[in-house]
């Protein structure tokens, strides 16, 4: 029997099984993703023979079955080796695959989610807009207005992770002008749909590989039957796929935290000054404690918030402890994160901070982790309202 401070043996044995896969497959991939911002277009069907997409939905339709946690674990070992694999891996399978078998009808669980757990189909989610970020439901301008046995959406949505390489998206629209925040419906769009295009890909300063979009959408006509959840409800889905993409966000900055120290105390006994390995300093020592300190503390948060997803039934977060713990989560694995790779680029000095180094790409890749699921700034929003509601 395990305690609480330990992982199941079955959690243990998939992150070790994807750390190798990680390693052998993904690893190779991720120097030419983040020098040509570059995807490999076969991952994703490579990952969904292996079992490994899919991870939440029930086996009836293509997925694995498995819980929150292991999610988790496929996540903090692929980021360990390649964090624009893992963060395009946890766009798919927990914005996208997760909230459709969570919110969607029959039909589109048996029509999308087969070939989304194959691999065969890409998932995305479109939700911020050039003119709104944190306030991304008030001040929504996408609109769908009904049509007969369609909607027809116009808007533009921004900074959307899988956006280039996407063949379906949860695209979130504006049903009713005059409800607020309320109004918004979440769709189900193929993305050969007529009117819909990728107005630009966007280049970013890290998780280069991770391939983003700018996606408009002009007069895009989208089937009544593909409304994910229910109509003018679409505010309850984005808030409770928010708080559970915040747990899984978590899991990226303890592998690229893990790999960082892994780096650091492979170059510190490596490099010498003065005669002699730069571990033997106590300054450098310093901060390989302070590294290894955070990445198991960010550990306990990460598993903590994994493991209360899994209580939580669908639709039931974007409230309550749920909504303070996985805020609290992120907050802390993505500040510390900050912490861990400034100290690894400090101690690998000059080699840390040239663009080609491993260690400067998982520098580079800091700042979108304190960003997306919702800034710093509204974490702590989250955190002290939830507090003071008591």
């Amino acid at each position: 029997m395990t305690s609480a401070f330990e992982l199941a043996d079955e959690h243990r044995e998939l992150l070790d099984h994807c750390d190798r896969i990680g390693r052998d497959v993904l690893y190779p991939l991720a120097q030419k993703m983040d020098d040509d911002e570059w995807w490999p277009e076969n991952l994703f069907p490579q990952l969904g023979e292996l079992g490994l997409l899919g991870v939440t939905v029930d086996p009836k339709y293509g997925g694995a079955g498995l819980d929150f946690m292991s999610c988790g674990m496929i996540a903090q070992a692929f980021s360990r080796w390649n964090h624009a694999a893992g963060l395009a891996w946890v766009v798919h399978d927990n914005l996208f695959a997760n909230n459709v078998y969570a919110n969607g009808s029959e039909y589109l669980k048996e029509k999308y989610l087969p070939d989304v757990c194959a691999g065969k189909k890409v998932g995305a989610l479109g939700l911020t807009e050039p003119g709104a970020g944190s306030d991304a439901l008030g001040s929504m301008r996408t609109t769908a207005v009904k049509d007969g046995d369609h909607y027809v959406l116009n808007g533009t949505k921004i900074y959307i992770t899988n956006g280039p390489i996407a063949d379906v998206v949860l695209v979130y629209a504006k049903t009713n002008k005059n409800a607020g925040s309320k109004g918004i419906t979440a769709f189900l769009l193929e993305t050969t749909t007529p009117g819909f295009k990728v107005a630009q890909k966007l280049i970013k300063m890290g998780f280069r590989g991770s391939q983003t979009a700018e996606l408009v959408f002009e007069d895009c006509r989208v089937p009544v039957e593909n409304i994910v959840g229910e109509l003018d409800q679409g505010h309850k889905v984005v808030m409770s796929g928010l708080d559970l993409e915040r747990a899984m966000i978590n899991p990226i900055c303890v592998g690229i935290a893990e790999r960082a120290l892994e780096l650091s105390i492979e170059y510190a006994k490596t490099r010498e000054q003065f005669g002699k390995p730069i571990a033997s300093f106590q300054m450098v020592q310093s901060r390989l404690a302070d590294m290894y300190t955070l990445i198991e503390s960010m550990k306990l948060m990460t598993y903590k918030a994994l493991s209360a997803c899994q209580s939580v039934g669908h639709g039931e977060a974007g409230r309550g402890e749920i909504h303070k713990l996985t805020a609290a989560a992120i907050l802390y694995a993505a500040n510390s994160l900050n912490t861990v790779l400034d100290n690894g680029v400090q101690i690998h000095g000059g080699s840390g901070y040239i663009w080609e180094s491993e260690m400067n790409r998982l520098f580079r890749a800091t700042k979108l982790l304190e960003i997306g699921a919702g800034t710093t700034e509204v974490r702590k929003l989250i955190i002290a309202g939830e507090l003071l509601a008591k």
